[in-house]
């Protein structure tokens, strides 16, 4: 079984694998500015590097509220403030067009880290481009979330679906897997689930979380 120590640090191997891309670009872009001559090439070098480091920016950003603390020391984060993370990263994705439909102005903590993870998992699945629908609504006592991923092909790996539905004994839990794992266990501490369904050109993820006593309205 893995402990919360073994979680945590494969979710900074996540964090680490997915930010040595940018940051890597970074690094070898100053190189080149350092050698370049050439005005055009100079400004070439200049446009990569400001998009290296808005991917990182993102990428931070992302990760300091799916994973950390962020959205200070209340129960509730703005619906805005997880949107922008998300609407970031699908304009680095490319050919992703994201549709929303929350019609609330603030969720609690746990509801925002496991929209935002599904999200992602929902984005990473949409390799040649397509649209993501991420939906969230309070309904008798609940929250239910739904990121949809439809697009020409779908890549998804089904040990991530093990791991968001709780299956510790079917997957073992690595960076990859570290996210859904992390927020099935959320769902769990609360009393609430996830579940995934996937076909060829769609992949449907959605959670049920109970709304928290003093919210209930």
């Amino acid at each position: 079984m893995t402990s919360q120590t073994d979680l945590a640090a494969l979710l900074c191997s996540r964090l680490c694998h997915d930010l040595l891309s940018p940051v890597g670009a970074l690094a070898n872009g100053l190189e080149l500015l350092a050698d370049e001559q050439d005005p055009e090439m100079r400004a070439r070098c200049v446009e990569l590097l400001e998009q290296s480091a808005k991917t990182s920016t993102d990428k931070l950003k992302f990760f300091r509220l799916a994973f950390g603390a962020a959205g200070g020391f209340g129960e509730n984060v703005p619906v805005e403030e997880a949107r922008d993370v998300i609407n970031a990263l699908a304009s680095d994705a490319k050919r992703v067009e994201i549709q929303w439909a929350i019609s609330e102005n603030s969720l609690p903590k746990p509801a925002v880290k496991v929209m935002l993870n599904l999200s992602q998992i929902a984005l990473d699945a949409l390799v040649r481009g397509g649209t993501l629908d991420i939906g969230a609504e309070k309904r008798d006592g609940n929250i239910e979330i739904v990121a949809r991923a439809t697009g020409p092909k779908i890549a998804f790996d089904e040990t991530i679906g093990h791991a968001l539905q709780g299956d510790i004994a079917a997957v073992e839990i690595t960076s990859r897997t570290a996210a859904a794992h992390m927020i099935a266990l959320l769902a769990e501490e609360i009393g609430g689930g996830l579940q995934y369904a996937v076909t060829d050109d769609a992949l449907v993820l959605g959670a049920v979380l109970p709304e928290p006593e003093g919210m209930i309205g």
